[in-house]
């Protein structure tokens, strides 16, 4: 047993408040720590068939932009205070066009007769033997872990892979390039166009989906569906204990990120009063027990695919009286847009369709000041007081996806087969709304599914949650209290 320290008579040793040399400065510690490892390959873990996927998506765009250079880069992760970043996510076009998630990468279509000639720009990793293994935090392997090289990349995607800082020697071939706002900080070097048509027109090209997209998101659906499972086993200990609604969001995340690259938009639990508020993402309230709770989560998968899904469950497995109306008021306008959901028919017939009902209802409730047909008129819109936001979207490598594509190309566009949407009427009566009788304040009910626009009508891809309001208790009551 060795002696304890005795602080009286310690003295200091003589190197002690001595301003030490950066490690690189210092030979006998750079001698040391560049030998002595072993090899440990890193291959990029990707889905399959993404290098296949990536490559047609890369001929799009290429056939959109003959004989004009494209640069479109991954980014780097933003600042979250001081010296710490957030978490990197990759652009979603480049993600789109490549496959790969490096932050920092670079994606150059290079115009070249009959098409282009992609080019995927990448920070080496910093391995034992280099100044950065030890000395850069973003790429040194002492700091991140052993890391795909370039050829392991190259093998990976069937493209062409250099080092990124080989793209400056070619920075003034990118004069006339097209750039895209994940490449601004490029462009501004270069002296090259940030391209809004660029970002207009893979917004467009994102717009239908391939099969593996499809696949991508039936997986991040059905990812989402388990975790929907996995929160409501956790309604009773949110409720027993007081862990409250940040309880059930944090459960959520946490399956996320086991089953997926994590929640693919900030998960919102609202109980309550909280219910009501369209973006409640605080959840720092209590899960009341006989209060409808809101549930608007998403898994990611690991391809960045999302998921966007949102239920109204009763928290005690049995809706109130006002609670199961508004629900059945949103679900009948649900059903509703669902049906107006096929190819051929004009983007916002589900939104007019919804719309319709919802104004109805509230007018046979007498909440409206005006006639259906006043409110639903673009000059009146009163029914708006109690569904302010949006009731759908496209859905993708972003939760709302493509939304940089001109209107002609959106909202102003029929449907086609490919394209995944969401559809998610509700209604929001806030607690303090003195315009809605008091037995309705505090209820907020929102039903989203994410819908494939088929060859011959529609496939609701997350149909394996009810929505209607005895199946919606029916699977509360299976799932409360199942988890550990």
């Amino acid at each position: 047993m060795t002696a304890p320290h005795d602080h009286a008579t310690a003295t200091r040793p003589p190197y002690a408040g001595t301003r030490y040399p950066r490690l690189a400065q210092i030979p006998a510690f750079t001698d040391f720590v560049s030998t002595g490892w072993e090899d440990v390959p890193a291959y990029p873990a990707l889905p399959e068939g993404t290098a296949a996927a990536a490559a047609a998506h890369r001929s799009r765009l290429s056939a959109a932009y003959p004989g004009r250079t494209i640069v479109v880069a991954a980014g780097i992760a933003p600042i979250r205070n001081d010296d710490a970043a957030y978490g990197f996510r990759a652009d979603s076009s480049f993600v789109w066009l490549t496959g790969c998630q490096v932050e920092g990468a670079v994606l150059v279509l290079w115009a070249a007769p009959g098409g282009h000639d992609a080019v995927l720009y990448l920070p080496r990793p910093f391995r034992p033997g280099d100044t950065g293994f030890f000395a850069d935090a973003a790429h040194g392997e002492l700091w991140v872990g052993p890391s795909a090289g370039l050829p392991e990349w190259a093998d990976a995607l069937g493209v062409a892979v250099e080092p990124l800082d080989g793209l400056e020697q070619r920075h003034g071939d990118l004069r006339d390039a097209h750039a895209a706002r994940s490449a601004a900080h490029l462009a501004s070097a270069v002296g090259a166009e940030v391209s809004t048509e660029l970002e207009r027109t893979l917004s467009a090209l994102r717009m239908v989906k391939d099969e593996w997209e499809v696949a991508q998101l039936r997986s991040a659906i059905d990812a989402t569906v388990g975790g929907f499972a996995a929160v409501m086993s956790e309604v009773p200990r949110a409720i027993g204990d007081g862990l409250g609604e940040r309880w059930l969001q944090g459960t959520f995340d946490r399956h996320a990120r086991t089953f997926g690259n994590g929640p693919g938009y900030s998960t919102i639990v609202g109980s309550g009063p909280h219910a009501p508020i369209l973006h409640w993402v605080r959840c720092d309230g209590p899960v009341l027990p006989d209060a409808a709770l809101l549930l608007d989560m998403g898994v990611e998968a690991r391809s960045l695919y999302t998921a966007d899904v949102t239920r109204t469950v009763p928290a005690s497995g049995t809706f109130s009286p006002a609670q199961r109306d508004v629900h059945d008021l949103v679900e009948k306008a649900h059903r509703a847009g669902l049906d107006r959901i096929r190819p051929g028919v004009p983007y916002l017939d589900f939104h007019f369709a919804a719309m319709e009902v919802v104004a109805q209802g509230l007018h046979d409730w007498g909440l409206l000041p005006v006639s259906v047909d006043e409110a639903l008129s673009p000059e009146g819109q009163q029914h708006r007081r109690y569904l302010a936001c949006g009731i759908g979207h496209h859905l993708g490598l972003d939760v709302h996806d493509c939304s940089q594509a001109q209107y002609e190309d959106y909202m102003g566009a029929d449907l086609v087969p490919g394209v995944v949407m969401t559809v998610e009427p509700g209604l929001y009566f806030h607690a303090h709304d003195l315009t809605v009788p008091p037995e309705l304040r505090g209820i907020g009910v929102r039903l989203e599914d994410d819908v494939l626009v088929t060859d011959t009508g529609s496939e609701v891809l997350s149909g394996a949650l009810p929505i209607d309001a005895a199946g919606v208790e029916a699977w509360a009551r299976t799932h409360l209290g199942s988890g550990s």
